[in-house]
């Protein structure tokens, strides 16, 4: 059986041998994220208004408020 793999030596981002590119990709995608993360938040936070009362004094209706 044939060994293909390479050693850990062999592989270039092995050990801080990282190039600047693919450093500057990584932060790149990573602040990406935090950056969506952030706005799907926001968003959700000032767009979830919705009242916990479902009805009218005139036709009551269910109160989906959890007080349990």
């Amino acid at each position: 059986m044939l060994n293909n793999e390479p050693t850990l030596d062999q592989i270039d981002d092995y050990n801080g041998n990282e190039s600047k590119e693919k450093k500057r990709t990584v932060k790149l995608v990573i602040a990406g994220i935090l950056i969506l993360g952030a706005l799907y938040a926001m968003l959700k936070l000032n767009f979830n208004n919705v009242e916990e009362y479902v009805g009218t004094p005139e036709k009551p209706g269910i109160n989906t408020a959890k007080d349990y």
